[in-house]
């Protein structure tokens, strides 16, 4: 599995720590998810107004 942080189309460098974090955080929640299933990859926009 792996990371990729973008804000503001610029990519954020991550360190082995905060990788494994959003990693076990995403797909942990993912499971909890009625019809979520197998998958590939998620994207997860956050948009501020």
């Amino acid at each position: 599995m792996s990371v990729t942080l973008l804000i503001d189309d610029r990519e954020l460098p991550l360190n082995e720590f905060i990788e494994n974090f959003f990693q076990n955080t995403i797909s942990g929640s993912l499971q909890s998810l009625k019809g979520v299933g197998e998958w590939k990859e998620v994207k997860l926009t956050i948009k501020r107004d």
